[in-house]
């Protein structure tokens, strides 16, 4: 043993030296300090500690690379399923023809308001232009109207009075006259020097005696006392004369206008049976639309 104060041999690990007595090596280690054996421990424990867990590590099980790979199957259709709404939405792939616009939608963003359909046959339908009246047709309408009933109420007035002036009547008649005629010789200063007797003899629509006269009825009366027969009508005694130049009518003549006549009465007047109300007498032809005709020639 070695003395006191002296340096210690060099020791040799026990744990190492196999060889060496149990009993040798229960001493070194008594004789080894207290801090390397607490340092030694922890040490020991690690390494005990790591061959315990790996001894308890169960065994691992055969086929798990297959649940691993349904495992990441699965994780990998979850992401694609959201990543779907961010791919439609994206503007870069707005476009493409899988999420474009459908025909239906570009109409509604085109307010299209035309839809065509095929294979329906159209029936053809026809309508007038309607045509709006003006106020001012609207009131020659109604002038028109009103006339047209002043006109019949007249005609009516006149039957009634041609009546009564046909039986307070009692002379002679044109007939009569044509049958004895007074004035055998014609000529046209002495006709009007007849027809200047009726002046003042009222007019009356379809009159034909000096009880009341209409102007073609007032020109047959005096003509047919000179022997000579003339239709009640204006048209009809403008075509049994001859038309001649107004420069050449004398006062007897017959002055024609549309719907009415009488005796030329010189000086550019005519002598006639006007109309209702009023009665034979002498005024200046009104217009330029007339001619002259002469009779008994």
């Amino acid at each position: 043993m070695a003395q006191p104060g002296t340096p210690s041999p060099a020791r040799t690990n026990p744990e190492s030296d196999s060889s060496a007595p149990l009993s040798g090596r229960r001493a070194q280690r008594a004789d080894r300090p207290v801090a390397a054996r607490r340092t030694a421990a922890p040490a020991e424990k690690a390494v005990a500690t790591t061959a315990a867990t790996k001894a308890a590590k169960p065994a691992r099980k055969k086929g798990g690379w297959v649940v691993n790979a349904a495992v990441m199957t699965v994780a990998t259709g979850l992401i694609a399923t959201m990543s779907i709404p961010a791919f439609a939405f994206n503007p870069n792939g707005a476009e493409s023809s899988a999420f474009g616009p459908s025909a239906a939608d570009s109409m509604k963003k085109a307010q299209s308001q035309s839809v065509e359909v095929g294979g329906v046959a159209s029936a053809a339908v026809s309508r007038e232009a309607a045509s709006a009246t003006s106020e001012a047709e609207l009131t020659a309408q109604k002038q028109a109207a009103a006339a047209a009933v002043a006109a019949e109420q007249a005609r009516e007035r006149a039957a009634v009075q041609l009546t009564n002036y046909a039986q307070s009547y009692a002379g002679p008649s044109a007939a009569d006259f044509l049958a004895n005629p007074p004035y055998p010789n014609f000529s046209l200063s002495q006709v009007f020097s007849v027809a200047q007797q009726y002046i003042g003899t009222p007019y009356v629509y379809g009159g034909s005696t000096p009880a009341g006269f209409d102007c073609s009825g007032y020109v047959m009366f005096v003509y047919a006392q000179f022997g000579i027969s003339l239709p009640h009508s204006v048209s009809g005694q403008a075509a049994m004369g001859k038309r001649i130049s107004i420069a050449d009518a004398q006062p007897g003549d017959l002055v024609i206008m549309p719907g009415h006549d009488g005796f030329y009465a010189g000086n550019g007047n005519i002598m006639a049976a006007p109309d209702t109300g009023r009665s034979i007498s002498i005024r200046p032809i009104w217009t330029s639309d007339y001619y002259i005709v002469r009779l008994g020639i």
